[in-house]
């Protein structure tokens, strides 16, 4: 069985993680295929966790990255949803600026202050080495929408080889920075997007590794702080 599978042999466990889901998803109003599609799973992710229920089979699971990447978009921590007593927890994440999806930041034209452009308030608490981006452009829809905000750590803490088939956040040795699938490139890295050709053969400087892609509707309030907002110089990418 595979380890991030939460195994079908506690099958109340598994209908009370189902209930915890389902109890979002009413107080949110957020339709179940629509929470799935935000959390970049397909639309039956929910729908698969009622078979498993129904079911009852003791070799069935629920995995953990797909409860993962719900729990955002419900607005709470995976530790919740698997029974833990409040989810319902947040945190402030200084947004460090935008990341190209089809629009290039051209970096001369951004100015970030230390406490970064804005401070977001997370539904869930979070480690103190991560820090936020949004996302500019359309060419990794549908799963990274323009607005959406990406929490990845901070520091790199993988080398580049580890990524490659991942989706991740980017900053070339330019200074610009993307949301990509990276790819090994003949000589340096190629970037890959869902609708848009691929920047190919660049050197990397640092990548973000993904920690939570939110929605805009998933984020409860937004503090501005200084700093230009919103006056980037984008080219297409």
């Amino acid at each position: 069985m595979r380890s991030d599978l939460f195994p079908g042999i506690i099958p109340n466990m598994i209908k009370d993680i189902l209930d915890r889901i389902d109890q979002r998803l009413e107080e949110l109003g957020i339709a179940e295929s629509r929470a799935a599609k935000d959390a970049g799973l397909s639309d039956s992710a929910i729908r698969d966790i009622r078979r498993v229920v129904k079911s009852g089979k003791e070799d069935a699971g629920v995995s953990t990255r797909t409860l993962a990447k719900l729990a955002p978009v419900l607005q709470t921590t995976i530790e919740w949803l698997m029974g833990g007593d409040d989810g319902l927890k947040s945190r402030t994440v200084p947004v460090m600026g935008y990341l190209g999806a089809g629009a290039e930041v051209e970096p001369d034209f951004e100015q970030v202050p230390p406490e970064g452009l804005e401070q977001i308030d997370l539904p869930f608490s979070l480690a103190e080495d991560l820090i936020a981006f949004k996302v500019r452009g359309e060419s990794m829809l549908p799963f990274y929408k323009p607005e959406a905000v990406i929490v990845v750590y901070r520091e790199q803490k993988k080398p580049i080889e580890a990524f490659y088939g991942e989706e991740a956040a980017v900053r070339t040795s330019t200074g610009r920075r993307f949301i990509k699938t990276v790819m090994r490139g003949a000589s340096g890295v190629t970037l890959m997007s869902s609708n848009a050709a691929p920047i190919e053969n660049v050197a990397i400087e640092w990548i973000g590794e993904i920690f939570a892609v939110l929605p805009p509707s998933a984020i409860r309030r937004t503090v501005k702080q200084g700093g230009i907002q919103g006056q980037l110089r984008l080219r297409t990418a």
